[in-house]
């Protein structure tokens, strides 16, 4: 009953703001593209065409979504206000189901359209505005037209490249992945582990076996439209660079980065066969192509473990090993106890703080929330202050 006029209200309202709006926001757009100092004349260009499409796409998209959101909206607030009318603390549920959203869903619906009016009304020109107003820190943005049919030619190289070899590696490595999964599941079937740890989960992770295949399919699948987005990217290498040969270099290093990663993924050999070029003229960039990546601190400061410089490996997965969490964990565990000791014997904590967490009701949460956020911000105090590269958790480490 309520639907029709909760769809008529935002209907009338939203198109009427559309339309009414659309010179407005035509002429003020052109006009705020045109006087910006950010961008340079090419950039001002696209963006004058851009604009177009997209203000001609509110008018067709906004009319009719202003109807489609009507309706869900009026009939979707009085069932969730029916949901709301029987919960707790609600006296005379039944009056309350037929009560609860009429006037709230006719008052929603204006609200909706206030909203909107003030976002197309005020925000808008205000962004607009900002975007007119504003100036430059150094040159404006602009594009180099001469660097776009090298980024053309690189991006149609490394999307031919890149589609084809990581099809290629993802049906070469889709039996190593059937098999070790399986292999791994069956595993834990027998050892009562991973997914088979709970008896009432058995039944759906014998189900992951007989449906592994199908994983399977879709990590290749996965594989493959990953290598779009990879292989256009060089594109955008050879403008950055303004080099073809950089945006090429690209194209064949994402294939040995894309083998590399698999392997440590599907725990193989490390490494790749396929070479690793170099992509990027500084020389201190984050590429595995030669360089260390330096690790900062380690959170165990008593062995100072972190203090040694992270050799880049060729494998993504070896060069996590240094990092352990558990150790963290440990640390941070045995600091939460020593820190809570000290705060029973001064009577922060209380044993009406413990009884509720040992129970498991919803309490204070001192002990479960509030003394890991006090020993983490005593933490990150204690690490500012001793100007550390790591984490200190505990000044007795």
């Amino acid at each position: 009953m309520l639907c029709p006029w909760a769809c008529l209200i935002m209907a009338i309202g939203i198109s009427a703001l559309i339309l009414g709006l659309w010179p407005m926001h035509l002429i003020w757009t052109y006009y705020c593209i045109i006087r910006t100092r950010m961008v340079g004349p090419v950039v001002k260009l696209l963006l004058l065409v851009a604009a177009t499409v997209i203000l001609i796409l509110w008018l067709i998209v906004g009319i009719p979504g202003s109807v489609l959101a009507g309706l869900l909206y009026g009939f979707l607030a009085p069932i969730m206000a029916t949901f709301d009318a029987v919960g707790e603390g609600k006296e005379n549920t039944f009056v309350h189901c037929f009560v609860d959203g009429t006037w709230s869903t006719i008052t929603g619906s204006c609200t909706v359209v206030r909203d909107l009016k003030d976002m197309l009304f005020h925000s808008y020109f205000s962004i607009m505005d900002d975007l007119r107003l504003q100036t430059p820190c150094g040159k404006p943005y602009e594009i180099r037209l001469l660097d776009i049919p090298g980024a053309l030619l690189s991006a149609a190289c490394g999307l031919i490249l890149d589609v084809i070899m990581f099809t290629l590696i993802a049906i070469y490595k889709c039996p190593v992945m059937l098999f070790k999964g399986w292999k791994r599941l069956i595993q834990d079937l027998i050892g009562r582990e991973g997914p088979f740890l709970e008896t009432a989960c058995v039944p759906f992770a014998g189900l992951a076996i007989l449906l592994w295949p199908f994983a399977v399919l879709g990590a290749v699948l996965a594989s493959i439209l990953s290598s779009i987005p990879l292989g256009l990217f060089g594109a955008v290498v050879a403008y950055q660079e303004s080099s073809v040969v950089m945006g090429l270099s690209y194209a064949v290093s994402s294939v040995s980065i894309f083998d590399e990663y698999t392997n440590d993924v599907l725990d193989m050999a490390p490494g790749s066969c396929f070479p690793r070029l170099k992509y990027r003229k500084q020389k201190n960039e984050d590429s595995s192509h030669g360089g260390q990546l330096s690790k900062p601190g380690s959170f165990d400061k008593e062995n100072q473990e972190g203090k040694k410089p992270l050799n880049r490996v060729t494998s993504f997965k070896n060069s996590m090993d240094e990092f352990n969490p558990f150790k963290m964990l440990d640390h941070l565990f045995a600091e939460c106890k020593r820190q809570g000791e000290v705060l029973v014997n001064e009577g922060v904590i209380t044993m009406k703080d413990i009884q509720e967490t040992k129970s498991g009701k919803v309490g204070s949460g001192v002990l479960n929330v509030g003394l890991p956020a006090y020993v983490i911000l005593n933490a990150l105090l204690r690490s500012a202050k001793s100007n550390s590269n790591g984490l200190i958790l505990s000044k007795f480490t």
